[in-house]
């Protein structure tokens, strides 16, 4: 009885830290299929000590594929003014090299105002603005100038909530939006999430608006595929290169590559290997 009633004593204590997700959430993610209720061990994730299950410093501290890749079945946690949290997967992702990326804003290194924060530490948010009214919002690694774009989520929590702030971005009277359509592209899920211009250089490490926690079931190498970029345009080699990655089979996703999904069927799993 000691013992349980200390348990109840931390939840609680879990439960009234701000930057802490939801008790039932925790549960989740912290339980493995057979039932295991023991935390993660990831040196990616916080420690029970502190009472926090977001991603740290040194999970966005990764070369910009390799945390671009890392990203994938993460999730994302977005708090409202009045409380409300909005949750997100990660299904789809692009990487921006930094200086010799000619598809990067900061190509050729150059650090301007607009661009600052890709070249701040690994985990902070670089959101810019595209056709004077949507937002994109990209997460700083590893690399001079060098970021990672969050394409698609897959809706997690708050799917109401999402739908109204969608629908608060839309001209003229529309069909409700289905799940799948919330937040399958980069200016959707900003749009989804209430994600504007006054979250750039934000870090997701210390933020109590918007963080990271591991995602409980994560991808491995032959569940993601590479493919080209989209929107990038005539880059030359880098209009081509494979750095846009998403989950394969995921309906979430922005737009599908079936040619790469036809070939790595056909490879079979040793080509992801």
């Amino acid at each position: 009885m000691p013992r349980k009633r200390k348990l109840l004593a931390e939840l609680s204590a879990l439960q009234s830290n701000s930057s802490i997700a939801p008790s039932d959430a925790l549960e989740n993610l912290n339980t493995t299929p057979d039932g295991d209720s023991s935390p993660k061990s990831s040196k990616y994730f916080a420690t029970e000590k502190k009472k926090s299950f977001q991603l740290e410093a040194d999970f966005f501290s990764q070369p910009c594929i390799s945390l671009a890749k890392s990203f994938l079945g993460q999730i994302l946690v977005r708090r409202l003014p009045d409380g409300r949290e909005l949750w997100g997967r990660i299904v789809e992702t692009e990487a921006y090299l930094g200086g010799e990326d000619e598809a990067s804003h900061s190509k050729g290194g150059k650090q301007t105002q607009r661009n600052a924060a890709m070249f701040m530490k690994p985990g902070t948010l670089y959101v810019y603005q595209i056709y004077g009214i949507y937002f994109c919002v990209n997460v700083s690694s590893q690399g001079e100038g060098a970021a990672v774009l969050l394409r698609s989520l897959e809706p997690l929590r708050g799917l109401d909530v999402m739908r109204e702030l969608r629908s608060a971005s839309r001209k003229g009277p529309a069909k409700p939006l289905k799940d799948w359509q919330l937040c399958n592209g980069p200016s959707k899920l900003c749009q989804a999430f209430g994600i504007d211009k006054a979250f750039d250089q934000r870090d997701l490490t210390q933020d109590a608006a918007i963080w990271m926690v591991p995602g409980r079931e994560l991808p491995g190498e032959q569940d993601v595929v590479a493919t080209t970029r989209i929107g990038v345009g005539n880059r030359g080699e880098w209009s081509h290169k494979p750095l846009r990655f998403y989950l394969r089979g995921n309906k979430f996703v922005s737009v599908v590559d079936k040619k790469i999904e036809r070939e790595m069927a056909v490879m079979g799993p040793s080509s992801c290997s």
